[in-house]
């Protein structure tokens, strides 16, 4: 359950109304690193974490505030969009509000579609995405994810602050600099205290780590001759895994007898083929359930069997 209140979070007054800024802060409402990606990436992150208490409550706590700084935004927005399109000097302009907001580079989208208010877009119009956010139920994983949205966020904001002389309007983006750096610190120590409670093994996401292939775990590839990234940090020294182990800096080849050789295509998907590849297998929907039938028998067989 959530609950509203009317009280902002911090103050969105601008000192005056600008159509054209409002254009330009549309891109931290709905764009791919705007406060709608990380409110909805921290809701779902909390919604489906397995870890009942303070990680559970962390995360859905940074996520509820994140809904407050959406609405923080969209008050901004519909208070710089007051009274826009603004007058401008040719009267056709002047009656034809859509007119008027191309020629004084407001966001059309502001004066046709919402009336004067934001919109769940980036700044060139492009919708939200659901695909933006990143929720995979490890901890790990998502906490450096949230690190680099966070940054990301603050890097943007931090952009679009200078864009605007109004007092108003940088007293709001100040409190929204200061979130976004605590925030950085927030799942940064949230990392920490993962290791510390013993639910990772270290610093990387190393799931099936004794399945993967041991040495490349901890050597660098330059595939640039006369690379100089070998005086890198990344390039030497201990790995990052516990392990005590150094990495390896190794110039880029192949590592397989392999090479990239697609089969016959199947005629009747009429792809342009010379004929050097051979006849290709025809495909049907009864071949595909009759393969996927034979592949599901295989497997049974080699369980049952051990080969």
């Amino acid at each position: 359950m959530f609950r509203h209140s009317n009280e902002l979070q911090f103050h969105a007054k601008p000192e005056k109304p600008d159509a054209l800024f409002a254009a330009k802060l549309q891109e931290l409402v709905g764009g791919q690193f705007g406060e709608m990606t990380v409110m909805m990436q921290y809701l779902w992150q909390g919604w489906n974490c397995r870890v009942p208490g303070k990680y559970k409550d962390m995360i859905l706590d940074i996520g509820t505030e994140e809904i407050g700084h959406v609405e923080m935004l969209v008050t901004m927005m519909a208070r710089l969009l007051e009274g826009a399109p603004a007058e401008t000097q040719a009267a056709a302009a002047a009656a034809n509000p859509a007119l008027a907001a191309v020629l004084g580079g407001q966001n059309v989208q502001h004066a046709i579609v919402t009336g004067g208010a934001a919109t769940p877009t980036n700044s060139q119009g492009v919708p939200w995405n659901a695909g933006y956010i990143v929720a995979s139920g490890n901890l790990l994983a998502d906490f450096r994810s949230n690190v680099s949205a966070e940054a990301q966020s603050r890097l943007q904001t931090a952009r679009v602050y200078q864009m605007t002389d109004d007092p108003g309007v940088k007293d709001m983006l100040q409190f929204n600099l200061a979130r976004d750096t605590f925030h950085q610190q927030q799942w940064l120590l949230g990392i920490e205290q993962l290791m510390e409670d013993g639910l990772v093994d270290g610093v990387i996401e190393n799931s099936l780590a004794a399945e993967e292939k041991h040495e490349h775990a901890r050597t660098f590839y330059s595939f640039h001759e006369g690379s100089s990234a070998g005086s890198g940090r990344w390039a030497q020294g201990s790995t990052l895994l516990g392990d005590g182990e150094e990495i390896r800096f190794a110039e880029g080849r192949p590592l397989a007898d392999d090479v990239n050789q697609v089969p016959a295509p199947d005629p009747k998907l009429f792809s342009t083929t010379d004929g050097s590849l051979g006849p290709g297998k025809p495909g049907d929907a009864a071949g595909s359930m009759a393969q996927g039938v034979e592949n599901l028998a295989k497997k049974a067989k080699d369980k049952l069997t051990g080969d």
